[in-house]
């Protein structure tokens, strides 16, 4: 039988489709060689031709989102009739239509985001495009439950981790700190850090001596647009370090540094990358940790030992994946999460009604009608009863370790790409329905 061949069509080259388009059909490339071939057009590629006979020998096209497509001298990601006529030459040729999706196409006006995906309302665009393809894969049942309501064909194909990848390997820095918790994302958080904002500074104050809390990702680069009042002229200059969200976080969780040392608050007023990361600070009460690129990321979580995952309730947030509670189970952390959304689904709640400690939990979950209080309540319990640490970050690990391994996940895609070539359509349907179950 020959190979089935799959042409893939990242996104981007350095975000969302490390995890997403590229790692997951490159590991089908390496376990399942004699079944497929595996073709790989980097964001970006000018001389990919949609009219070329080559597209022809393909059985699959698996894209995230949308479509590329060369005008002029750039690439493009286009949406609607540009989208379609692609899709329906795809059609006529009896190549299967893959398309990707792990985030919620409507975010909330706090989004950084929002602006511009409402200017251009790309998620109209998104949602037609649903319609339009064959089958959908997606992230956790609760985005599917969501997507299938535009298209039923819908696979959960969680996001999976290499462990072999040296980012993930466990190696936790040392420290004279009794215990250090951490938070790792990106710039759109400011809300949901605000959940557990003065609870983790309430705490810090109480437990300076014995515990610090690590921000990863600082970064202050970016623009501002400002406008002339009297005359409407728009400029836009580079933002200044002290106005970026980070040093928003950044003074949420240390009260604009009032809590920490002299000294060091004095290093992190220059904003010099270089000197701080020359220095000893992980025996501060606070540590920043500068961003990294999407390659060493997870390094960071060797820099603390619980892991913080607030969360708003909302839908774009009810749909994210569970990929904190993924990495933290690698890395063999302890969580405290929100009990909302993604984090339900693989989370069980350690602290029983009553105060009565559950064997079996692998997490401590907030509720969100008690974010004023448990945030620091959860980070107290593990402070006092270092046990509490071990059996929590053994069972995230034994929770995570086999179901989110990216081998197992690559056995549930070469499965579902063979039943699709192979119009085995009661093994598609199984798989929909078996990923989709939480």
């Amino acid at each position: 039988m020959s190979k089935i061949k799959v042409l893939v069509l990242p996104s981007d080259r350095t975000g969302v489709s490390k995890f997403r388009s590229v790692e997951p059909h490159m590991k089908l490339q390496e376990l399942y060689n004699d079944d497929f071939h595996i073709d790989i057009v980097p964001a970006g590629t000018l001389d990919f031709d949609w009219n070329d006979d080559s597209i022809k020998n393909y059985q699959i096209v698996h894209f995230h989102r949308t479509l590329p497509k060369l005008k002029g001298n750039t690439v493009q990601q286009v949406y609607l009739e540009e989208c379609f006529e692609i899709l329906d030459r795809l059609k006529s040729l009896g190549i299967i239509t893959v398309m990707d999706l792990d985030d919620y196409w409507a975010p909330t006006k706090e989004h950084p985001a929002y602006h511009l995906i409402t200017k251009e309302n790309l998620g109209h665009k998104i949602k037609e495009n649903l319609k339009r393809v064959d089958y959908v894969t997606t992230t956790t049942p609760i985005f599917a439950k969501e997507i299938s309501k535009l298209n039923k064909n819908v696979v959960v194909l969680p996001n999976a981790i290499d462990p072999s990848e040296k980012q993930f390997t466990p190696k936790p820095e040392k420290t004279d700190k009794k215990l250090r918790f951490g938070w790792l994302g990106g710039s759109s958080h400011f809300h949901d850090l605000k959940l557990m904002g003065q609870n983790v500074l309430s705490f810090l104050k109480t437990h300076k001596d014995e515990t610090q809390f690590v921000l990863c990702g600082f970064d202050t680069r970016g623009n501002i647009t400002e406008i002339d009042r009297n005359t409407g002229q728009q400029r836009t200059r580079k933002i200044k370090p002290e106005e970026s969200i980070w040093s928003k976080y950044e003074s949420m969780f240390t009260s604009d540094l009032s809590i920490i040392d002299e000294n060091y608050k004095n290093t992190l007023k220059k904003y010099d990358r270089d000197l701080e990361e020359s220095l000893n600070t992980n025996n501060d009460v606070y540590r920043r940790v500068w961003t990294k690129p999407i390659t060493t990321f997870a390094s960071n979580y060797n820099l603390f030992d619980v892991s913080m995952a607030p969360l708003m309730d909302h839908m774009f947030n009810k749909c994210k994946s569970q990929l904190k509670v993924i990495e933290a189970g690698f890395h063999k952390k302890a969580l405290i999460a929100q009990d909302f959304g993604p984090y339900q689904i693989d989370c069980v709640n350690v602290i029983e009604r009553g105060g009565t400690i559950n064997e079996k939990g692998n997490a401590i979950l907030v509720e969100k009608h008690k974010n004023h209080k448990d945030w620091q309540k959860g980070m107290k319990k593990l402070l006092e009863n270092p046990e509490l640490f071990d059996l929590l970050s053994q069972n995230l690990y034994d929770t995570v370790k086999d179901k989110y391994h990216i081998d197992t996940v690559t056995n549930t895609r070469a499965d579902f790409y063979k039943s699709l070539v192979n119009e085995n359509m009661k093994e598609v349907k199984q798989l929909i329905e078996e990923t989709n179950a939480i």
